[in-house]
């Protein structure tokens, strides 16, 4: 995530869905502890899904769950982004890349 130091701290956001999974992805309390420690000191803020984000989601469900699969939880950070008029950072792009006007930066874990 060699771009993440080429944004500003204060542009940093993260979903609380995104938090969400990678909490639920953690193996142990060791783990657990990491992913909270690198979130402290590396995002600024927690986009929480509101009505606006909730609306765009549904949206996007409507145009992309039947033609590319989009799940609910993907269509609610992918509308966070939107919304945030924010570049959305993954590891899984194939879940994204159809989605119109969402700047996708794709990453390896």
């Amino acid at each position: 995530m060699e771009f993440m130091a080429e944004v500003p701290y204060e542009d940093r956001h993260i979903s609380a869905l995104c938090m969400m999974e990678l909490v639920q992805g953690c193996l142990n309390k060791e783990e657990l502890k990491s992913v909270k420690k690198f979130v402290k000191e590396n995002i600024c803020h927690v986009i929480h899904p509101d009505e606006q984000i909730s609306e765009k989601a549904i949206h996007l469900l409507e145009r992309h769950a039947m033609s590319d699969g989009l799940r609910t939880v993907d269509s609610l950070i992918a509308a966070s982004a939107l919304v945030k008029g924010a570049d959305l950072a993954t590891a899984n792009y194939k879940h994204f890349k159809n989605i119109s006007n969402l700047e996708v930066r794709k990453f390896n874990l």
